[in-house]
């Protein structure tokens, strides 16, 4: 495996795990987890020892036999560590938006020096706990037998918590057509994400159109907007009966949202929201999706809506997001409020990651 291949495949494995309802690391020993989180969160002032380190690790993983002490092609039985770095590293820490150099930790002057990185380094790597930390985590990965592997992981997981905890300027363009709203909405969605939660956005964009319509269209006068509950929540054991609910004053279920991406409704997704609001006087229910619904059976779709009709007295409507979010625009005053929700409602998700935000910010920067 090349080091290219090595740092995505943990890269990709340390997203899985960062933001999981039951991660653990326990194949560490809290003493490594602690100095890898010291060194992780001086990252921004420490940009060459984290880059290093990273260096040493990935290239001990390829390279088993490999003293990761000897970082320099010069002293024996060296390696050229700079060299990886800049050709690898370091662009790679650019491209996943971790603490990097310009072009490699080598050029910092504390951590050039020509002397194998043990407990005698010279370098004046400050602060002196940052030092320690450093040489602790690769004396014990070369002698102590710590997995290179395993130390990589975990200090990834820990730098993409610290990132997406970073708060970042969302832009706020004011002043677009609905249509011009509904496009970036549309490759805000569908954008090629590395993580989990990009399918959370087309609900957040429904609930920003919702929290404007509540003052402003006749239909929800008295009415209670419910809050956003947990992407991965149940709807059964929460007690609500979509993704957006809307509730009367006696707090029943009035109308409800449960909003798909790229899945095509069906059925029994109907025949299943039924059963979430069968015993409430509910007077809408709709079901949405990103997906592109004309390969849908519609035969079979429109007859269960009919027997619901028929049994309870609730219009289901089944449609796409993209032309209910359009319906929905027309209805406000003003469309850039329901930019200014949607911006909010992405910063304060615990769903969205730091790549999702960072995304909306270029599809705005590329707007014509």
């Amino acid at each position: 495996m090349t080091h290219s291949e090595l740092l995505q495949q943990i890269y990709d494995t340390a997203l899985e795990k960062a933001f999981a309802d039951d991660f653990s690391f326990d194949v560490l020993e809290s003493a490594v987890k602690s100095e890898i989180e010291y060194i992780v969160s001086r990252s921004e002032s420490n940009k060459g020892m984290v880059t290093v380190l990273t260096t040493l690790l990935t290239h001990k993983t390829v390279m088993s036999a490999q003293d990761i002490r000897f970082h320099q092609a010069g002293m024996e039985n060296g390696f050229a560590g700079r060299s990886i770095d800049q050709n690898y590293i370091t662009p790679f820490m650019k491209t996943v938006s971790f603490p990097s150099m310009a072009e490699s930790g080598w050029l910092t002057r504390s951590l050039e020096h020509p002397h194998p990185y043990d407990f005698s380094y010279p370098g004046k790597i400050t602060p002196q706990k940052a030092k320690t930390s450093f040489l602790n985590i690769i004396d014990k990965v070369q002698t102590k037998g710590v997995k290179a592997y395993d130390v990589l992981l975990f200090m990834f997981i820990t730098l993409i918590k610290q990132r997406d905890s970073m708060k970042i300027e969302l832009a706020k363009p004011h002043s677009l057509s609905i249509s011009s709203i509904v496009a970036l909405l549309e490759k805000h969605f569908t954008a090629k994400y590395d993580c989990a939660g990009a399918s959370r956005l087309p609900t957040l964009a429904v609930y920003s159109a919702y929290q404007c319509m509540m003052s402003q269209v006749s239909r929800y006068a008295d009415k209670t907007l419910c809050p956003l509950e947990s992407h991965n929540s149940s709807d059964t054991q929460s007690g609500r009966i979509g993704d957006v609910d809307v509730n009367n004053a006696d707090d029943k279920a009035f109308e409800g949202v449960e909003i798909k991406h790229e899945i095509i409704i069906t059925k029994s997704h109907v025949t299943s929201a039924y059963e979430k609001f069968k015993a409430y006087k509910t007077d809408r229910y709709y079901l949405l999706t990103t997906a592109d619904m004309e390969k849908a059976d519609f035969e079979r779709i429109n007859a269960e809506i009919q027997r619901i009709a028929h049994i309870h007295g609730c219009q289901v409507i089944v449609n796409g997001v993209y032309d209910t979010l359009k319906y929905y625009l027309r209805l406000l005053n003003d469309a850039a409020e329901f930019i200014d929700f949607y911006v909010e409602n992405i910063k304060s998700d615990k769903s969205i990651k730091f790549q999702h935000k960072t995304m909306w910010n270029d599809i705005i920067s590329r707007i014509d």
